[in-house]
């Protein structure tokens, strides 16, 4: 046979909704159908949606899965269907990928290589495959593995294809997305297949769930390298392709090395269990060749702005909210959390608050009015100054005798916080939250106040990108106002106050704070990298002494490479590097 098709589902799916994600399923696999596909292939742990965390402890739950399984088994009349499940196996569970074929289940792979870093706890749930199965249909060799699988040079796809003869290699993901990983990812993906000599063929998942955003972006390569077809991104598609099975054959034959590295892994042990398709129906159809799907990728902000869409959309609708309501403050921060908010769920389903106080510039109201005209929100004014001089009045006798300080700053946040928990707790509405990654790095943000809410849309954008993506949203239409791109940040919480009256400019803050945060540098480090060494030290200081306000923030969308909460996991209480203060 000189070709395949191949389809791969990426597909949004919700962890613990087993009827939904089978019904989603099913509803692909009628789609993979219309377009005579040989293979369909769905995403890493697509009945059960990924990560289901400790749903995986419930028996319940992994029972549940598998009856889940047997609905999408019966189903694949005339197909041959990848799914990723929870597999059970000898008192433990596994990641694992089901083969079923004809309405039968031929076999299952069970995930080797079981991440434990950054958001990931697998080691926690599953336990490692140790079997490396292919699946033969007539001249057909496929070789399944999952995620993290792949990303290894001598994986399980290595024993597939030198000892086992795989000519396509499929690989089931549930990759997290950060900024350029989707093009870091195709380049090690191209590499597999140049390596292997033969079609990879990657499916990814696609959606939100909490704070991770999975990117799509499924892709097949050629035995050479070469990209054959590629999904969008943060998209569900079905992305179909015709794969060269001939090709993989010329080219091995043209290749001696492999022979060398068949006997140096079957030396080592390597065993590949082989396990046949059958009775089978596949590779008997009259069609024609079609042009594959090859989406492009996004550009950079195109691309953040998307992911940001994607996990603020997700977060709300998968958790039961219709509505959302954003207090604006005129600020860079809360138009971007607006805006934002309005291109995932639709302007109607988005209400501004501006709750102004005496310290709030006029220019600050015009801009948050404004905006909320421009975006076609809901809007609404209530103003503060009445509930925070009844507050100044209610802690006068507390108070007395000392100066007015960050405290009476604070309590005009947290008047606003309680506010729109009163609304939230009224209406149903979930609150989206404004503040930056710069801001929480460094504490300058307040607890029950301006961090109080259900979701934090920007949590994990520096202050500098924030100015880039407002931007970059005017470029598709001019909705946020020029003056909140162009003044000096501030607060508002007193007279004149500016963001550099208790930072160093971002611009200066925000590299240090990646250093220190995404690329754990040390203070030497950075000083001998050439930062300022008492900007250096007092940056870090603010960053390690702020960690328990981090922990009380909402989730927010993960962006970076090291974002507060699952990725970067540092105790509150610790003392390293506070003995000279």
């Amino acid at each position: 046979m000189d070709w395949l098709r191949i389809a791969l589902a990426q597909i949004d799916t919700k962890v613990g909704d087993l009827e939904g994600n089978v019904e989603k399923v099913l509803s692909y696999l009628d789609l993979a159908r219309d377009a005579e596909a040989d293979i369909v292939a769905f995403p890493e742990m697509a009945i059960t949606g990924y990560p289901p965390e400790d749903l995986l402890l419930k028996p319940d739950f992994i029972e549940a899965n598998l009856r889940a399984l047997e609905q999408v088994v019966a189903a694949t009349r005339g197909l041959t269907v990848v799914v990723g499940f929870a597999g059970y196996s000898n008192d433990d569970i596994f990641n694992a990928a089901a083969v079923a074929h004809d309405g039968q289940l031929a076999g299952v792979y069970h995930k080797h290589y079981l991440p434990n870093y950054g958001v990931f706890d697998e080691d926690r749930y599953f336990q490692g495959g140790e079997r490396v199965p292919v699946f033969v249909d007539e001249d057909v060799v496929l070789g399944i593995s999952i995620c993290e699988d792949i990303w290894y040079p001598s994986g399980p796809h290595e024993m597939q294809a030198l000892l086992g003869h795989a000519q396509v290699l499929i690989n089931i993901s549930a990759s997290p997305y950060h900024v350029g990983k989707g093009r870091f990812r195709e380049r090690m993906l191209a590499t597999r297949a140049a390596d292997n000599v033969a079609v990879v063929a990657f499916c990814n998942l696609v959606g939100g769930q909490d704070e991770l955003v999975f990117d799509g972006g499924s892709v097949i390569f050629d035995p050479r390298g070469d990209l054959i077809a590629r999904g969008k991104q943060f998209a569900e598609e079905l992305v179909v392709a015709d794969v060269p099975l001939a090709q993989v054959f010329r080219q091995r034959l043209h290749d001696p090395r492999r022979r060398k590295e068949r006997m140096a892994v079957s030396q080592n042990g390597g065993v590949v269990e082989r396990i046949p398709l059958a009775p089978s129906r596949l590779h008997h159809k009259t069609r024609r060749r079609r042009e594959p799907s090859l989406a492009p990728l996004l550009p950079f902000h195109a691309e953040i702005y998307q992911a940001l869409l994607t996990g603020t959309r997700d977060y709300v609708r998968k958790n039961g909210f219709q509505n959302v309501v954003i207090g604006l403050s005129g600020g860079i921060d809360s138009a971007l959390t607006a805006a934002i908010a309005a291109d995932a769920l639709g302007p109607e389903h988005v209400t501004g608050v501006s709750m102004p106080s005496v310290y709030s510039s006029d220019g600050s109201k015009d801009d948050a009015k404004q905006l909320a005209e421009n975006l076609g929100i809901r809007y609404q004014t209530i103003p503060i100054h009445d509930i925070f001089q009844s507050y100044l009045g209610t802690l006068e006798g507390p108070f007395a005798g000392t100066a007015p300080n960050v405290a009476e700053e604070n309590l005009q946040a947290r008047v606003r916080g309680n506010l729109l928990m009163a609304l939230s707790n009224k209406f149903g509405w979930i609150v989206l939250t404004t503040g930056n990654k710069s801001e929480l790095s460094v504490g300058y943000a307040t607890l029950y106040g301006d961090m109080a809410g259900g979701f934090a849309v920007i949590k994990d954008v520096p202050k500098t990108l924030v100015y880039e993506l407002a931007r970059y949203r005017n470029t598709l239409s001019p909705v946020i106002p020029e003056n909140c791109l162009t003044k000096p940040p501030s607060a508002e919480l007193r007279p004149d106050q500016k963001d550099t009256d208790s930072l160093p400019p971002y611009e200066i803050l925000d590299p240090i704070l990646h250093a220190y945060i995404e690329e754990d540098q040390s203070v030497d480090d950075m000083i001998a990298g050439g930062m300022e060494p008492e900007t250096v030290r007092r940056v870090t200081r603010m960053v390690d002494r702020n960690e328990y306000k981090r922990r009380q923030a909402p989730p927010g969308v993960k962006i970076t490479t090291r974002a507060f909460g699952k990725d970067r996991r540092l105790p509150i209480t610790s003392h390293y590097g506070r003995r000279s203060e």
